[in-house]
Protein backbone atom coordinates (compact mmCIF):
# COMPACT_ATOMS: atom_id res chain seq x y z
CA UNK A 1 0.00 0.00 0.00
CA UNK A 2 1.44 3.70 -0.98
CA UNK A 3 2.30 5.43 2.00
CA UNK A 4 1.33 2.76 4.11
CA UNK A 5 1.02 4.01 7.88
CA UNK A 6 2.45 0.85 8.99
CA UNK A 7 3.10 1.02 12.88
CA UNK A 8 4.68 3.63 13.71
CA UNK A 9 7.35 3.76 16.30
CA UNK A 10 6.12 6.62 18.68
CA UNK A 11 9.13 8.46 20.60
CA UNK A 12 6.78 9.98 23.27
CA UNK A 13 6.79 9.70 27.13
CA UNK A 14 2.78 9.12 27.71
CA UNK A 15 1.27 8.87 23.90
CA UNK A 16 1.71 5.70 22.24
CA UNK A 17 3.03 3.26 24.73
CA UNK A 18 0.57 0.57 23.37
CA UNK A 19 -0.42 1.28 19.78
CA UNK A 20 -3.22 -0.81 18.35
CA UNK A 21 -2.76 -0.93 14.47
CA UNK A 22 -5.28 -2.02 11.87
CA UNK A 23 -5.48 -2.25 8.14
CA UNK A 24 -9.20 -2.39 8.73
CA UNK A 25 -11.42 -1.91 11.20
CA UNK A 26 -14.80 -0.62 11.76
CA UNK A 27 -14.53 2.57 13.80
CA UNK A 28 -10.96 3.33 15.74
CA UNK A 29 -13.33 5.13 18.51
CA UNK A 30 -15.09 1.80 19.12
CA UNK A 31 -11.89 0.46 19.72
CA UNK A 32 -10.66 3.01 21.88
CA UNK A 33 -13.84 2.29 23.46
CA UNK A 34 -13.52 -1.13 24.06
CA UNK A 35 -9.95 -0.72 25.24
CA UNK A 36 -10.69 1.90 27.76
CA UNK A 37 -13.33 -0.46 29.27
CA UNK A 38 -11.37 -2.96 29.82
CA UNK A 39 -8.74 -0.62 31.62
CA UNK A 40 -6.39 0.33 28.77
CA UNK A 41 -3.76 2.33 30.31
CA UNK A 42 -4.11 6.30 29.32
CA UNK A 43 -2.12 7.03 25.83
CA UNK A 44 -3.49 4.17 24.18
CA UNK A 45 -3.27 4.76 20.42
CA UNK A 46 -5.89 2.89 17.43
CA UNK A 47 -4.53 3.85 14.17
CA UNK A 48 -6.11 2.10 11.14
CA UNK A 49 -6.17 2.67 6.63
CA UNK A 50 -9.76 1.82 6.56
CA UNK A 51 -12.68 2.25 8.89
CA UNK A 52 -16.30 0.27 7.99
CA UNK A 53 -17.87 2.39 10.31
CA UNK A 54 -16.47 5.68 10.67
CA UNK A 55 -17.96 7.97 13.12
CA UNK A 56 -18.76 11.75 12.81
CA UNK A 57 -20.57 14.18 14.83
CA UNK A 58 -24.43 13.68 15.45
CA UNK A 59 -24.23 9.86 14.61
CA UNK A 60 -22.81 10.78 11.12
CA UNK A 61 -20.81 8.47 9.52
CA UNK A 62 -16.83 9.16 8.39
CA UNK A 63 -16.08 8.50 4.99
CA UNK A 64 -12.67 8.09 3.60
CA UNK A 65 -10.71 5.97 1.28
CA UNK A 66 -8.51 3.30 2.19
CA UNK A 67 -4.68 4.26 2.78
CA UNK A 68 -5.11 7.72 2.25
CA UNK A 69 -5.97 9.57 5.63
CA UNK A 70 -5.12 9.63 9.51
CA UNK A 71 -7.71 7.95 11.12
CA UNK A 72 -7.03 7.23 14.68
CA UNK A 73 -7.92 7.57 18.04
CA UNK A 74 -6.20 8.31 21.56
CA UNK A 75 -7.19 7.37 25.15
CA UNK A 76 -6.77 9.79 27.83
CA UNK A 77 -7.92 9.51 31.39
CA UNK A 78 -7.91 13.21 32.23
CA UNK A 79 -8.39 14.77 35.71
CA UNK A 80 -10.96 16.91 34.52
CA UNK A 81 -14.62 17.74 35.30
CA UNK A 82 -17.05 16.01 32.74
CA UNK A 83 -17.77 19.75 31.49
CA UNK A 84 -14.45 20.10 30.84
CA UNK A 85 -14.05 17.23 28.07
CA UNK A 86 -13.91 19.96 25.48
CA UNK A 87 -10.67 21.27 26.39
CA UNK A 88 -9.47 17.61 25.05
CA UNK A 89 -10.54 18.46 21.26
CA UNK A 90 -9.52 22.22 21.81
CA UNK A 91 -6.15 20.63 21.88
CA UNK A 92 -6.35 18.32 19.51
CA UNK A 93 -7.41 20.32 16.98
CA UNK A 94 -4.58 23.16 17.83
CA UNK A 95 -2.00 19.96 17.84
CA UNK A 96 -3.26 19.50 14.04
CA UNK A 97 -2.99 22.84 12.83
CA UNK A 98 -0.08 23.52 14.27
CA UNK A 99 1.41 20.18 12.86
CA UNK A 100 -0.18 20.84 9.00
CA UNK A 101 1.30 24.44 9.04
CA UNK A 102 4.66 23.18 10.62
CA UNK A 103 5.17 20.52 8.20
CA UNK A 104 3.12 22.22 4.62
CA UNK A 105 2.87 26.01 3.50
CA UNK A 106 -1.12 25.87 3.97
CA UNK A 107 -3.17 28.06 7.04
CA UNK A 108 -5.46 25.94 9.15
CA UNK A 109 -8.63 27.50 10.57
CA UNK A 110 -11.08 26.01 13.54
CA UNK A 111 -15.09 25.45 13.01
CA UNK A 112 -16.57 25.23 16.06
CA UNK A 113 -16.19 23.11 17.63
CA UNK A 114 -14.47 20.10 15.49
CA UNK A 115 -13.52 20.78 12.57
CA UNK A 116 -10.25 21.73 10.74
CA UNK A 117 -10.62 23.96 8.07
CA UNK A 118 -8.28 24.77 4.76
CA UNK A 119 -9.43 27.58 2.64
CA UNK A 120 -12.91 27.41 3.94
CA UNK A 121 -13.13 23.67 3.33
CA UNK A 122 -13.73 20.44 5.72
CA UNK A 123 -9.63 18.70 5.80
CA UNK A 124 -10.78 17.14 9.50
CA UNK A 125 -12.93 16.31 12.18
CA UNK A 126 -12.50 15.61 16.12
CA UNK A 127 -14.63 13.57 17.72
CA UNK A 128 -14.41 13.57 21.56
CA UNK A 129 -16.63 10.81 23.50
CA UNK A 130 -16.70 10.00 27.47
CA UNK A 131 -16.65 7.36 29.68
CA UNK A 132 -18.52 8.41 32.91
CA UNK A 133 -18.45 6.13 36.35
CA UNK A 134 -20.44 7.74 39.20
CA UNK A 135 -20.67 11.23 37.96
CA UNK A 136 -16.75 11.52 37.09
CA UNK A 137 -14.67 11.37 34.22
CA UNK A 138 -13.39 8.11 33.60
CA UNK A 139 -11.73 8.32 30.01
CA UNK A 140 -12.37 10.45 27.30
CA UNK A 141 -11.37 8.87 23.78
CA UNK A 142 -10.45 11.63 21.01
CA UNK A 143 -10.61 10.37 17.44
CA UNK A 144 -9.38 12.11 14.48
CA UNK A 145 -9.61 12.21 10.78
CA UNK A 146 -7.72 13.97 8.65
CA UNK A 147 -8.05 14.36 4.63
CA UNK A 148 -4.43 13.71 3.93
CA UNK A 149 -3.81 12.13 0.25
CA UNK A 150 -7.48 11.96 -0.44
CA UNK A 151 -8.31 12.87 -4.26
CA UNK A 152 -12.25 14.57 -3.76
CA UNK A 153 -11.63 15.67 -7.93
CA UNK A 154 -11.17 12.27 -9.07
CA UNK A 155 -14.17 12.17 -10.79
CA UNK A 156 -14.57 8.36 -10.34
CA UNK A 157 -14.46 8.58 -6.77
CA UNK A 158 -17.83 8.32 -5.00
CA UNK A 159 -16.86 11.20 -2.80
CA UNK A 160 -16.65 13.54 -6.08
CA UNK A 161 -20.05 15.28 -4.82
CA UNK A 162 -18.19 16.45 -1.64
CA UNK A 163 -15.94 18.77 -3.52
CA UNK A 164 -17.21 22.20 -3.11
CA UNK A 165 -17.41 21.86 0.63
CA UNK A 166 -14.58 19.16 1.56
CA UNK A 167 -10.83 19.12 1.05
CA UNK A 168 -7.82 17.32 1.58
CA UNK A 169 -3.58 18.36 1.95
CA UNK A 170 -3.62 16.68 -1.13
CA UNK A 171 -6.01 18.94 -3.07
CA UNK A 172 -4.50 22.05 -1.62
CA UNK A 173 -1.10 21.45 -2.44
CA UNK A 174 -1.61 19.43 -5.60
CA UNK A 175 1.31 16.82 -4.16
CA UNK A 176 0.85 13.55 -1.81
CA UNK A 177 1.97 14.30 2.13
CA UNK A 178 3.93 11.76 3.93
CA UNK A 179 1.50 10.71 6.66
CA UNK A 180 3.35 9.44 8.92
CA UNK A 181 5.33 11.72 9.69
CA UNK A 182 2.57 13.96 9.57
CA UNK A 183 0.93 11.68 12.79
CA UNK A 184 3.91 12.24 14.45
CA UNK A 185 4.24 15.53 14.49
CA UNK A 186 0.80 15.87 15.68
CA UNK A 187 0.84 12.85 18.46
CA UNK A 188 4.11 15.05 19.74
CA UNK A 189 2.38 18.27 19.89
CA UNK A 190 -0.68 16.70 21.40
CA UNK A 191 1.60 15.21 24.08
CA UNK A 192 3.17 18.58 25.04
CA UNK A 193 -0.60 20.19 25.07
CA UNK A 194 -2.13 17.43 27.49
CA UNK A 195 0.83 17.70 29.50
CA UNK A 196 0.83 21.64 30.07
CA UNK A 197 -3.07 21.62 30.10
CA UNK A 198 -3.05 19.03 33.12
CA UNK A 199 -0.53 21.54 34.77
CA UNK A 200 -3.57 24.10 34.64
CA UNK A 201 -2.73 25.99 31.19
CA UNK A 202 -5.39 27.42 29.29
CA UNK A 203 -5.33 26.95 25.26
CA UNK A 204 -8.80 28.76 24.81
CA UNK A 205 -7.10 32.12 23.46
CA UNK A 206 -4.88 30.55 20.94
CA UNK A 207 -7.84 28.18 20.22
CA UNK A 208 -9.96 31.53 19.82
CA UNK A 209 -7.55 32.96 17.43
CA UNK A 210 -8.24 30.13 14.70
CA UNK A 211 -11.88 29.90 15.14
CA UNK A 212 -13.41 30.98 11.46
CA UNK A 213 -17.24 31.22 12.89
CA UNK A 214 -16.01 33.66 15.73
CA UNK A 215 -17.82 37.37 15.41
CA UNK A 216 -19.79 36.16 12.28
CA UNK A 217 -23.83 35.60 11.74
CA UNK A 218 -24.61 32.09 12.04
CA UNK A 219 -27.48 29.50 12.31
CA UNK A 220 -26.36 26.72 14.67
CA UNK A 221 -28.65 23.64 14.41
CA UNK A 222 -29.05 21.74 17.54
CA UNK A 223 -30.47 18.45 18.27
CA UNK A 224 -33.74 20.32 19.73
CA UNK A 225 -33.76 23.59 17.85
CA UNK A 226 -31.80 26.44 15.07
CA UNK A 227 -30.48 29.35 16.94
CA UNK A 228 -29.70 32.67 14.77
CA UNK A 229 -27.32 34.69 16.03
CA UNK A 230 -23.67 36.60 16.45
CA UNK A 231 -20.92 33.76 17.67
CA UNK A 232 -19.58 36.28 20.28
CA UNK A 233 -17.23 33.78 21.85
CA UNK A 234 -16.39 30.82 23.72
CA UNK A 235 -16.68 29.91 27.33
CA UNK A 236 -14.01 28.30 29.47
CA UNK A 237 -15.64 25.46 29.22
CA UNK A 238 -15.76 25.57 24.93
CA UNK A 239 -19.49 26.08 24.98
CA UNK A 240 -20.22 28.46 21.90
CA UNK A 241 -21.70 31.58 22.96
CA UNK A 242 -24.24 33.07 20.52
CA UNK A 243 -26.11 36.63 20.89
CA UNK A 244 -29.46 36.47 19.18
CA UNK A 245 -31.47 39.31 17.63
CA UNK A 246 -33.09 40.04 21.12
CA UNK A 247 -30.18 40.69 21.99
CA UNK A 248 -30.30 37.42 24.51
CA UNK A 249 -27.08 35.57 24.88
CA UNK A 250 -27.23 31.62 24.18
CA UNK A 251 -24.97 28.83 25.55
CA UNK A 252 -24.49 26.07 22.98
CA UNK A 253 -23.19 23.10 23.60
CA UNK A 254 -23.63 20.71 20.55
CA UNK A 255 -24.54 21.52 17.40
CA UNK A 256 -23.86 22.85 13.99
CA UNK A 257 -23.05 26.18 12.88
CA UNK A 258 -23.46 27.52 9.21
CA UNK A 259 -22.35 30.95 8.33
CA UNK A 260 -25.21 32.63 7.54
CA UNK A 261 -23.99 34.29 4.09
CA UNK A 262 -23.20 30.41 3.18
CA UNK A 263 -26.65 29.43 3.71
CA UNK A 264 -28.88 29.34 -0.06
CA UNK A 265 -32.07 29.68 -0.31
CA UNK A 266 -32.89 29.86 3.59
CA UNK A 267 -32.72 26.22 3.82
CA UNK A 268 -30.68 23.89 6.49
CA UNK A 269 -29.59 20.69 5.91
CA UNK A 270 -26.98 18.07 6.72
CA UNK A 271 -23.85 16.20 4.73
CA UNK A 272 -22.43 13.22 5.57
CA UNK A 273 -19.17 14.04 6.25
CA UNK A 274 -15.56 13.39 5.21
Amino acid sequence: MEDALMEPYIPLTMLGKRIYYYKVTGSTNEDAKRLAEAGAEEGTIVIAEEQTAGKGRLGRRWLSPPGTSILMSVLFRPPLAPHRAQCLTMITSLAVAEAVEAMTPLRVHIKWPNDILIRGKKAGGILTELGIKGGSLDYAVVGLGLNVNVDFRDLKSPLIFLTSTATSLYNELGYRVPRTPLLLEILRRLEDKYIRLKEGEDFRPGWLKRLANLNQEVCVITPHEVIEGTAIDVNQDGALLVRTPTGEVRTVWAGDVTLKKDIKGGSYGFLEIC
